[in-house]
């Protein structure tokens, strides 16, 4: 299986944090269910923490793009995904952790 490099640092100048695009690209050559459980793991291990959650966000909206044009199903799984990690950091997050949220997925 050959992996894609995540190249946001280079892009954006963002220095990932997590395994999370690894660990979502590893699983999108499982199927459906294995993204599916990548992200219930992931976001029940972490969804108290501002920074992970932030780049579990920005991964799951990436892979949406990732997928939009070859692989619709994919992307849409993502963006449902993405949908749910997303109200939940804009319905849980306050302050400061508010701020990075939205200064970091800007």
């Amino acid at each position: 299986m050959q992996l894609k490099d995540w190249n946001i640092e280079a892009l954006y100048g963002y220095k990932p944090k997590t395994t999370f695009y690894t660990d979502f690209s590893i699983a999108d050559g499982f199927g459906i269910s294995a993204i599916r459980d990548t992200y219930h793991r992931a976001f029940a291990a972490w969804h108290d923490n501002v920074e992970y959650l932030t780049e579990l966000v920005m991964v799951l909206n990436w892979k949406v793009w990732e997928h939009y044009e070859q692989n619709k199903t994919y992307a849409q799984v993502y963006r449902d995904l993405w949908e749910l990690a997303d109200t939940y950091a804009m319905d849980s997050l306050a302050g400061d952790d508010l701020t990075y949220f939205l200064q970091t997925t800007d």
